[in-house]
């Protein structure tokens, strides 16, 4: 009897070791910092030294989870001790299915910790282990509630954008992506897993230009424009270059130009109203051409220091890099010269503007609104332009608490009158 009984335990003990394996650096006691929330993007290859730093310094010195499917403690070693930036811990946690993602002590950890990072390899392994279970909801909480700085290299950026490439059947090559936009291979994920900000309606891309991706890339983002009838947005980035986003979408590159062709790529369907793509059907050549100005670009080369970058809180605003137009005439893609789109897409119409004062800013839960007239709308719009659905209250105020970290628009509208204000939600 005590040899069935040792024996069923140790295969409880086998299985629970199948599910994940944990590796440990530093302090095994969690603490709690003054951390700041971030977005680190890596493009893949080796690790860009400055953007490791600045993402271990939103910890303020406390723990990182590293999640992976493969089983390596590589970053272990690296985040404790070989970047100069003193932190409490690093945890890898390696899991190897669904039920290794859900265990409490992952999930707590995860939670517990102050930043995530998430290696390459498969993304859809992240997917099918992460999504749509208890984990989802986990890093969900960490990135929108506790704000803490999440990252992720070449599989780990592709998850990051709000839609994705799940890579389900493979990796997808973009002359394939170009000649039948829905190939098997061409699978895409909508707006059902992370929600990171300033990555809504965004589908992120590495090994870029080394991997000749512009093409896949676009028709990602053609198929989104299509199947779900607004524009699309993409962020992309070459081998060796990274972003980092801070709280306020400031998008900063870095990497060794001019010394390396390290680049980033940010994406946008151009704003005018025929930008939807005019050919994107099952076994047929992509056309998303629209004058050759279908898709407008930023290209940012990345520096040590960080210093040119792009702004995800109006997709418009940048310092060092340069625009470009992409587009595809049956199944051709091309690139060249562009210019800035300009896209204004929260102008306000010829009223006249309103006196009223909206506090607090940057606001927790609760909007509220002091006007000398009636106000007889109320809209709020994330920085892409898309209206978010929110709660008026009876005591003039507005329910934010429904909203994700990052910048909207609050417009507001008398019988004559309308004011437009820009607004932080923490």
């Amino acid at each position: 009897m005590k040899k069935i009984t040792f024996l069923f335990l140790l295969s409880i003990q086998t299985i629970l070791a199948q599910n994940y394996k944990e590796y440990l650096t530093g302090s095994a006691i969690d603490v709690a910092t003054n951390h700041q929330a971030g977005v680190c993007l890596m493009g893949g290859a080796s690790e860009q030294k400055e953007a490791m730093i600045w993402f271990l310094n939103q910890t303020n010195g406390g723990d990182v989870v590293v999640l992976r499917a493969d089983d390596s403690d590589g970053y272990n070693d690296y985040f404790y001790s070989d970047l100069g930036v003193t932190i409490n811990s690093v945890r890898t946690f390696v899991i190897n299915n669904s039920d290794g993602a859900v265990d409490p002590d992952v999930l707590e950890h995860v939670g517990n910790a102050e930043a995530v990072w998430f290696a390459g390899g498969d993304q859809y392994d992240y997917i099918t282990y992460f999504k749509d279970n208890a984990m989802e909801g986990v890093l969900n909480t960490f990135i929108n509630t506790k704000q803490g700085v999440i990252g992720g290299t070449s599989a780990g950026l592709a998850i990051m954008g709000s839609s994705y490439f799940s890579a389900q059947y493979g990796t997808l090559d973009s002359d394939v992506a170009l000649s039948n936009p829905y190939h098997p291979r061409v699978q895409l994920g909508y707006n059902d897993f992370l929600e990171v900000p300033f990555m809504e309606d965004v589908i992120a891309d590495s090994h870029f230009a080394n991997r000749d991706r512009e093409g896949r890339l676009s028709v990602f983002m053609a198929r989104f424009a299509k199947d779900n009838n607004r524009r699309s947005f993409g962020i992309a980035v070459n081998d060796h270059t990274a972003i980092c986003v801070d709280a306020n979408g400031k998008a900063s590159v870095y990497g060794d130009y001019p010394g390396y062709q390290d680049f980033a790529y940010f994406l946008q369907s151009n704003c005018v109203a025929a930008y939807a793509p005019e050919t994107v059907v099952a076994f047929t050549p992509v056309t998303w051409n629209r004058g050759g100005e279908a898709i407008k670009v930023f290209k940012v080369p990345g520096t040590g220091a960080g210093t040119n970058y792009f702004d995800l809180s109006d997709w418009e605003t940048g310092n060092g890099g340069t625009w470009e137009n992409w587009s595809i005439n049956n199944g051709v893609f091309t690139m060249a010269a562009g210019t800035n789109p300009m896209c204004d897409r929260l102008s306000t119409s010829d009223f006249e503007n309103l006196e009223v004062n909206v506090y607090p800013n940057p606001v927790v839960d609760r909007i509220f609104i002091k006007s000398q007239s009636p106000i007889n709308s109320v809209k709020v719009f994330n920085m892409l332009g898309k209206e978010i659905q929110v709660r008026r209250m009876e005591d003039n105020s507005i329910d934010a608490s429904n909203l994700s970290s990052g910048l909207y628009i609050l417009k507001l509208r008398s019988e004559t009158s309308e004011q437009t204000f820009k607004f932080l939600k923490r």
